[in-house]
């Protein structure tokens, strides 16, 4: 149990430092100009429809040259923004299963990380389907404009439940696996995934809340 304990707390501090570099990616259609002023209280104000509105803002606001007061371009720089946070926990869960195989940690721990990699990927998935539907509603006109507006909405709501999957995995896992080992690996893990996953689920609320916002629209 000791060696279980000692291998997590390793693999948790390996993948932290090479998942940071993946937090960086800019998100596919955005820009990284400095923010101005109408487009970036724009930001603000739709922000405010969201369930977490300063981790929106925070996340939005220096894209919001290529924004340009669009709700559209908005909600597609935002599902973006999900994309990369959800590639990036996918990337750190996939490597501390890699690494928790390697080192021959406990099967359940094991098992639970490919679940959870399993859905995060789905998620991912449906996230980048959901930015490409926005990015078609740019161009769409008359009957396509709604139809584009709930195909959006429908796979960043499924990508929410994927999100929510993986999370429940862990949380169905017994209180007290791995926490007899010293160190306290398991649940220093559980932790871990679980924090980065609750993350990734509140920039996709927050991009589900802003293709909401599109419903009704007219061109």
């Amino acid at each position: 149990m000791a060696t279980t304990a000692k291998g997590i707390v390793f693999l948790l501090a390996l993948v932290a430092n090479v998942a940071g570099v993946w937090l960086h990616i800019t998100p596919v259609g955005a820009a990284t100009g400095a923010p101005e002023g109408k487009s970036t209280e724009f930001i603000r104000r739709s922000c405010s429809s969201t369930l977490y509105p300063a981790l929106c803002y925070a996340s939005l606001a220096s894209y919001a040259s290529a924004v340009a007061q669009d709700p559209t371009q908005l909600a597609l720089v935002a599902a973006n923004v999900s994309l990369a946070r959800v590639r990036s926990v996918s990337f750190h869960v996939s490597n501390l299963r890699r690494i928790a195989v390697v080192r021959k940690l406990e099967p359940r721990s094991v098992s639970t990380l490919q679940d959870c990699l399993d859905n995060l990927d789905d998620a991912g998935d449906l996230t980048q389907q959901a930015a490409a539907e926005l990015r078609l509603l740019l161009t769409a006109e008359g009957p396509y404009i709604a139809w584009r507006v709930s195909n959006a909405q429908t796979w960043l709501s499924a990508a929410l439940t994927n999100e929510d999957t993986c999370a429940d995995g862990f949380a169905a896992m017994a209180p007290g696996a791995g926490a007899a080992s010293p160190g306290g690996g398991a649940p220093r893990m559980k932790a871990d995934v679980c924090g980065r996953v609750r993350q990734a689920k509140e920039y996709t609320s927050n991009a589900l809340a802003l293709v909401n916002v599109l419903v009704g629209m007219r061109r």
